[in-house]
């Protein structure tokens, strides 16, 4: 009976020795926890999908506004790649150690418009433009003008333009850009700034101007990993992000070409 037992032990060691060295290259499938910009929802759920696909990894996605997420992660949150809609909230994150600088790119770019409830004429912007008169007792629905990148984009324009000081009391600030595309949708406010991949998303809205582009800073979306990494999938998920396919998902969603 223990001759048996040992010969059965034996054999089922000798079985999983053989399966390994017949199957080497046999590997579980990892995760990589992503942290991205609401502005970019669209566009990378899209590219996460195809990402699992093709490499076999599951991916996490976390969608907010840029600063809250680089807060998040500042205290410590589980991410392993981040992706800001501006390079500010990412020169943060490196500044506290928290990124990898050597994984840092510039993912795409991205442009920023006045969009209006339902079917609008375009209108021209300019210093000359009463953007008071256009809301009337309405607000004009932005991302947080201090924190969140889309609103500080546009609180920039408006402020290049001339404008700032005149609406800046009727300014109805929200969390995320998404959050102020979905005040302009609902008719909550007559007029809001997104970007132009926003106004797309909703059917609700029409863009009746696109801010000149040098009324605010380039807008720019870098990525990297988060430090220390170690997270084989996160780096292969960054690689993925500058191949065609993604660039090409990336267009489709309006979003401008930065890889090369």
């Amino acid at each position: 009976m223990i001759l048996s037992r040992i010969r059965r032990r034996f054999l089922a060691a000798m079985l999983g020795y053989c399966l390994a060295a017949l199957f080497p290259t046999i590997v579980q499938a990892g995760q990589v926890t992503v942290f991205a910009p609401a502005s970019l929802t669209n566009a990378v759920q899209r590219i996460a999908s195809e990402f699992e696909t093709a490499a076999g990894d599951r991916v996490v996605l976390s969608l907010a506004g840029s600063s809250v997420l680089a807060r998040q992660i500042e205290r410590g949150a589980p991410a392993d790649v981040y992706i800001s809609a501006n390079p500010a909230w990412m020169d943060h994150l490196e500044a506290k150690g928290r990124i990898l600088p050597k994984t840092r790119f510039d993912l795409t770019g991205n442009r920023l418009v006045l969009i209006a409830h339902g079917t609008q004429p375009p209108i021209t912007l300019s210093p000359d433009f009463d953007l008071v008169a256009a809301l009337g007792d309405g607000r004009l629905a932005m991302a947080l003008t201090e924190a969140v990148p889309a609103g500080i984009y546009g609180k920039a324009a408006l402020t290049s333009l001339g404008l700032w000081g005149d609406v800046a009391a009727q300014v109805a600030q929200t969390d995320n850009v998404r959050a102020a595309l979905a005040l302009v949708a609902t008719g909550e406010a007559p007029l809001g700034i997104v970007y132009a991949t926003d106004a797309r998303a909703s059917d609700a809205v029409s863009v009746i101007a696109t801010f000149p582009k040098d009324s605010h800073p380039k807008i720019i979306y870098p990525a990297a990993a988060i430090a220390p990494g170690g997270n084989p999938a996160a780096l292969s998920f960054l690689d993925y992000l500058k191949t065609p396919a993604a660039q090409a998902l990336l267009a489709e969603q309006g979003f401008s070409t930065l890889v090369d």
